[in-house]
């Protein structure tokens, strides 16, 4: 009963006061006033109610009524963003009045207004608050003034100080509103990161979205960089910070590496960013806060570290490269004493590297599957001729081009002399990994229904580039077998040994 009276008690002192007050909801509607509001605007409570404050008072047509519309507006709008209470020195609302006649007329009037947030318990903001002082004569007086000849010390105390300084500061204050949010909305949208940090432990005053994605974390307000930040710890930060502060002197880092542990992950993240360390000086040029700006440039960093890995790559295969055409010229040369027959031999091996290389340009010198290298090297005896089975392989580059030489010989001896001379033959080829630790590459090449094979009485260059290009290139084992019914090659190649080698 007690908090019953009380209440009651606010409710009549609410109605009885002589000052106007009334109460808006967060979406701007009357929820109630009391005696002294309905006589200032002229109007009855049941007409206020639940209406839209902008519905009953629209300013009207003249652009001064539409700019005291968004002064209001924007009055309200502050409290209902800030939570804190806002005040408006002077407005100009028209209020309309029924004269005796029964016509509807605006009067004039000037008010000083403020807009006080209602809190529930939870904090959320459920009304709004208005005070209004009507300040019309005051304004009059002011008029009055700057008509006449003859100025008071009383006129300019009443009609013109008051009256000016409050409307100066007023505008004053709507400027630099503007002005404010305009930079913050620029800060905050910035699109780069950017921060600022206040006093020498360098605690976070503002950031942006930009900022806290780089940190991987967006409660860090209020907090010092040590606190927020723990894991820049020995990255040096901390004491380029504390050198900027102390001395005033501005720090720039290019490409500098840094080491976040985001929030909930359970791996830490390195990027590489531009960034400056402006000092924030006070009007004493007293050193009081810094400025943080700056970029992620990872991808740009990596892409220089690729593109430095790529020319060192490339020197190396051209190198490589004009060896392995050197030792073909040479080794083909021995074997063929006609030009001709030189020339077309020497042709075909050239553009089995070149099938490879192919290959290899379009994954950028990462690699090729093996299957593929296989399907590239024996396209041209035709696709049902030669039977492929194994598990998709991918091989490093140096394995590519070795391999990709070693079944352009092995397809154009069984097309001469092997399985594919003959219209019936058959080639197969399996693979496997085994030892998953170790990952040892086997390969069978087998053919199958072609003329009777038989050892050779010399070793021709094709057999040399194959033994040369497993145990030398490879490091792997090879064994050519001469059986009566078909050819075969067994390899066993070490695969790791090609991911640390680039050639």
């Amino acid at each position: 009963m007690q908090a019953l009276e009380q209440v009651i008690d606010l409710a009549a002192a609410f109605e009885a006061s002589t000052n106007p007050y009334m109460l808006l909801t967060p979406d701007l509607r009357y929820a109630g006033m009391n005696a002294a509001y309905l006589a200032e605007v002229g109007m009855a409570r049941e007409q206020l109610i639940g209406r839209p404050i902008f519905d009953i008072f629209d300013g009207g047509p003249t652009a001064a009524g539409a700019e005291n519309v968004r002064q209001l507006r924007a009055s309200f709008q502050k409290v209902l963003t800030t939570g804190e209470r806002d005040h408006l020195a002077l407005i100009h609302y028209a209020i309309p009045v029924t004269g005796p006649d029964g016509v509807v007329r605006h009067e004039d009037r000037y008010w000083s207004a403020s807009h006080t947030p209602l809190h529930d318990v939870e904090g959320r903001i459920v009304l709004i608050l208005q005070h209004t002082s009507d300040i019309t004569e005051l304004e009059r007086l002011r008029r009055a003034r700057d008509d006449s000849s003859t100025v008071s010390a009383l006129d300019m105390l009443l009609g013109g100080g008051v009256m000016n300084r409050a409307r100066a500061v007023q505008e004053d204050n709507r400027r630099l509103e503007t002005e404010r949010n305009r930079l913050v909305e620029m800060f905050m949208q910035a699109p780069g990161f950017v921060a600022i940090l206040s006093g020498p432990d360098h605690v976070f005053q503002m950031y942006n979205d930009a900022y806290a994605r780089i940190v991987g974390r967006d409660d860090i307000a209020g907090k010092s960089i040590r606190d927020a930040l723990p894991d820049l710890a020995g990255q040096g930060f901390y004491e380029r910070l504390n050198s900027v502060f102390e001395t005033g002197e501005p720090y720039e880092g290019k490409g500098v590496a840094v080491t976040f542990r985001p929030e909930g992950a359970d791996r830490e993240l390195t990027r590489n960013v531009d960034f400056i360390y402006q000092p924030v000086r006070n009007h004493h040029g007293t050193v009081v806060g810094i400025f943080v700006q700056g970029h992620d440039v990872t991808d740009t960093v990596l892409a220089a570290q690729r593109q430095r890995l790529m020319i060192d790559e490339l020197n190396h295969r051209v190198k490589n490269t004009l060896a392995t055409i050197q030792s073909i010229a040479i080794q083909t040369a021995r074997s063929h004493e006609d030009p001709r027959t030189f020339a077309e031999s020497f042709q075909a091996r050239l553009l089995s590297l070149s099938h490879t290389h192919d290959l290899l340009t379009r994954s950028h010198w990462e690699g090729a599957d093996l299957r593929d290298v296989l399907e590239h090297e024996t396209a041209a005896h035709g696709t049902t001729r030669i039977v492929l089975n194994g598990p998709p392989l991918a091989l490093g580059p140096a394995a590519a081009l070795s391999l990709g030489m070693i079944f352009h010989e092995l397809a154009t001896n069984a097309a001469k002399y092997g399985a594919l001379s003959d219209p019936d033959g058959r080639v197969f080829v399996d693979w496997t990994v085994a030892n998953q630790t170790s990952r040892i590459l086997g390969v069978v090449w087998r053919e199958a229904g072609g003329p009777p094979v038989s050892s050779p009485t010399r070793k021709g260059f094709g057999s040399r580039l194959i033994e040369r290009n497993v145990r030398h290139d490879l490091a792997g084992d090879v064994k050519l077998g001469y059986a009566s019914d078909g050819f075969i090659a067994e390899f066993l190649i070490p695969l790791d040994r090609d991911t640390q080698q680039h050639g």
